[in-house]
């Protein structure tokens, strides 16, 4: 069976024994950019290959369009090549985060160039170690292969298109990023405080159980649909600081079987980034 949300340790063990795989190892650390990768080198899922947040999953020369912009169609083109990609592979994402930072990301963007088959490991590295199923430190080397794609931007929100849709009041903004930051009483990566207005809170964190996997479909349904009100799922745009775990928003609506939201790709930390938009600060 193709996955396209999210995918358990046990399934993805037997998958992997069984079916030609892309497993990617997503961690990252905002707090150590270099440490994700020298944890995949210390130990991984056996067969599986790494993209990094910073170099493979984002453009950081991009100027303006937030902390972690998206690349260019041909330089994501380039990686999946370099990762053994092809269409219709079953990919699956994981990292040490619940999936928030990065593999939610890598997901996104698969889905943007029209790959239904990637899910996310549900509950991370950690999951697949309580499983009882161990790490490999060799070397993974797939051969690779020629790719062309191109991303969907009818599922990609930037500055100046939110701008125009936050005047209609059918739209709906939701922000991943904790509460505390989200009001503005805190901000430790952004030089501004606060949120976009009409924004909603739904910090990612809530899509999670305490063992650190994903609510039931049903449940996260039932809370996604207290945020959405009467707002449709695909008038529905997800944000964060810089585009990263707003993905996990929308990973989560997915599976919740409330399909089609957006995401605005240059986040909070791209909002700002012109000081002549307006800032709000205090609860939705």
């Amino acid at each position: 069976m193709n996955r396209q949300t999210l995918i358990d340790a046990r399934a993805l063990n037997d998958l992997a024994r069984t079916d030609d795989i892309l497993i990617v190892d997503c961690r990252f650390s905002l707090a150590d950019p270099d440490g994700g990768a020298r944890d995949y080198a210390q130990g991984h899922i056996p067969g599986a290959v790494y993209a990094d947040l910073n170099r493979d999953l984002s453009d950081l020369s991009r100027l303006g369009a937030g902390r972690h912009p998206l690349p260019d169609a041909w330089a994501f083109s380039a990686l999946l090549g370099r990762l053994g990609w092809k269409p219709g592979m079953q990919v699956v994402a994981y990292d040490a985060a619940n999936g928030a930072i990065a593999a939610a990301r890598l997901w996104w963007m698969l889905r943007l160039v029209g790959e239904r088959n990637v899910a996310v490991l549900d509950g991370g590295l950690k999951a697949w170690t309580d499983a009882g199923f161990g790490l490999s430190a060799e070397s993974v080397h797939r051969r690779a292969t020629l790719v062309s794609v191109q991303f969907d931007a009818g599922q990609i929100v930037d500055s100046a298109q939110l701008e125009h849709l936050l005047k209609n009041p059918a739209v709906l903004l939701i922000d991943a990023r904790a509460a505390e930051r989200f009001r503005g009483d805190v901000e430790p990566l952004d030089p501004v405080a606060g949120h976009v207005p009409r924004a909603r809170n739904r910090p990612f964190s809530e899509n999670l159980d305490a063992d650190g996997r994903f609510k039931p479909a049903r449940q996260l349904r039932d809370e996604f649909q207290a945020v959405l009100g009467d707002h449709a799922a695909d008038d529905t745009v997800h944000m964060c600081g810089s585009g990263v775990t707003a993905c996990h928003n929308l990973l989560a609506m997915e599976h919740a079987g409330l399909v089609g939201s957006r995401i605005f790709a240059p986040s909070w930390s791209g909002w700002i980034a012109d000081a002549s938009r307006p800032v709000a600060r205090g609860p939705s």
